[in-house]
């Protein structure tokens, strides 16, 4: 029945593979779970609420990509967009949440317009195979500093920006997960992905307990704990969306924000791990794109009343992919692994940070595949090609890298005298990019 429902076989693939690749999806973005809810308590929206919310269109979201995109994409409240909601909107212009929660709604409106009419065929035949190359890339860096970054590896510094952490418990457990887990993918073992998770959540098990100290992740001595199984879902925060006073032209502005976020992101992640995964229609473009993109939207769109900020297509979904995953059930299965959560959040303390790091990191070696694509011996295309790859780890966004791309490609080449290999949508895009800087 699900080889009939999904066509795996025809995708090279089996169920045992999709449903591996499923859950390889969900432990590396289930962070998403408890990481959304406390950043949208800084904006006022209870805690226990946003985490019902996260749930809860994190489930839909997913089901809905399985079942009718039929791609192994997995949909979740984005990072980034989060913070944009609560820091820039709510906590920076004052905004009150409900209000800033309007303007999700509308740009989730305005999103779905978009994708029914298939804007997004413009956009992308406006964007030339180099950024797409470079996007994927980018992606994948992005996603190998989230796995750095999560494990705290990577950290701030005064100093140089960014350095590398002191030797600690927690960083050497990090490193002897990750050894086990290249080798594990070094050598074609499947599952590689999910056995790391699985044996690097084992050896932090005595951090805190036996040896070291994990205050520096949880607050807490120690990295893997137990704080019981069951808690009830709070939905306080439904339908509190004020979509009226979301109209106000004074909140136009961070409408247009949202909407050109989620879009490009949306549009990113799909050409982006697509790209990657080799998931590409007989015209090269990503699976079912349309479909994709209509779920995108109707998840940003229903956010709103659910109480959280937009959800959208998952760059983690990179991780499933990568173990094998090709179809819809992929998503399916990581649907279905949310919806406990109603419940069952407690559990989600029994695997840390340093555990999906590994993961994380080895999805960013996959999707480093077309860089290869890229013409790095034409300046006029190695260059914009770079700054979108570069940058979208670097400002830890996708979007701000896609932008500058779209902006170096226009100047370099007009620059260069090439100015006829700028497709009109671009140009179009070019504008927006610049309002999109002047408004962020």
């Amino acid at each position: 029945m699900l080889d009939r429902l999904f066509t795996i076989r025809a995708q090279g693939s089996s169920p045992k593979q999709e449903i591996l690749a499923g859950v390889a999806t969900f432990l590396a973005a289930m962070y998403i779970i408890v990481v959304n809810p406390s950043i949208l308590s800084d904006a006022g929206i209870p805690f226990s609420s946003a985490l019902t919310a996260t749930v809860i269109i994190s489930f839909f979201g997913s089901l809905m990509m399985g079942l009718y995109a039929r791609n192994p994409i997995l949909v979740a409240p984005g990072m980034g967009i989060n913070a944009l909601f609560t820091y820039t909107m709510v906590l920076g212009a004052g905004i009150p949440w409900q209000t800033a929660l309007g303007c999700v709604f509308w740009a989730g409106v305005i999103f779905a317009v978009l994708a029914v009419f298939n804007v997004r065929r413009y956009v992308i035949d406006a964007i030339p195979a180099q950024l797409r190359y470079a996007i994927a890339c980018g992606i994948g860096l992005f996603i190998t500093t989230i796995g750095l970054v999560n494990a705290q590896f990577l950290v701030t510094s005064p100093a140089t920006v960014v350095s590398m952490a002191p030797m600690s418990a927690p960083i050497v457990t990090f490193l002897i997960g990750m050894a086990v887990t290249a080798l594990l993918v070094a050598r074609g073992v499947q599952g590689a992905l999910i056995i790391g998770i699985i044996f690097t959540t084992l050896i932090a098990w005595p951090i805190g307990r036996w040896w070291g100290d994990g205050s520096a992740y949880l607050g807490a001595s120690t990295l893997v704990n137990y704080n019981g199984i069951f808690a009830w879902p709070d939905f306080s925060g439904l339908l509190k969306v004020d979509i009226l006073g979301a109209l106000d032209v004074a909140y136009l502005p961070f409408t247009f924000v949202i909407l050109f976020t989620i879009f490009f992101d949306a549009l990113s992640t799909f050409m982006g791990v697509c790209q990657a995964g080799k998931l590409l229609d007989k015209n090269g473009e990503p699976r079912n794109i349309r479909q994709s993109m209509v779920i995108d939207a109707i998840s940003a769109l229903i956010s709103a009343p659910l109480g959280t900020s937009p959800a959208n297509a998952y760059v983690e979904s990179a991780a499933g992919i990568s173990q094998g995953g090709r179809t819809g059930l992929v998503a399916v299965v990581a649907a279905m692994l949310f919806l406990p959560f109603l419940f069952l959040s407690p559990l989600l303390s029994l695997v840390p940070a340093i555990a999906t790091a590994p993961a994380l990191i080895m999805v960013g070696v996959f999707m480093l595949d077309p860089i290869r694509m890229i013409n790095w011996y034409e300046m006029d295309d190695a260059i914009p090609a770079f700054i979108a790859m570069i940058l979208i780890p670097l400002t830890y966004s996708i979007t701000h890298g896609v932008v500058f791309g779209f902006l170096s490609f226009v100047i370099v080449k007009v620059g260069v005298g090439k100015a006829r290999e700028v497709k009109p949508t671009m140009w179009v895009l070019f504008a927006l990019s610049i309002l999109m800087l002047m408004e962020g």
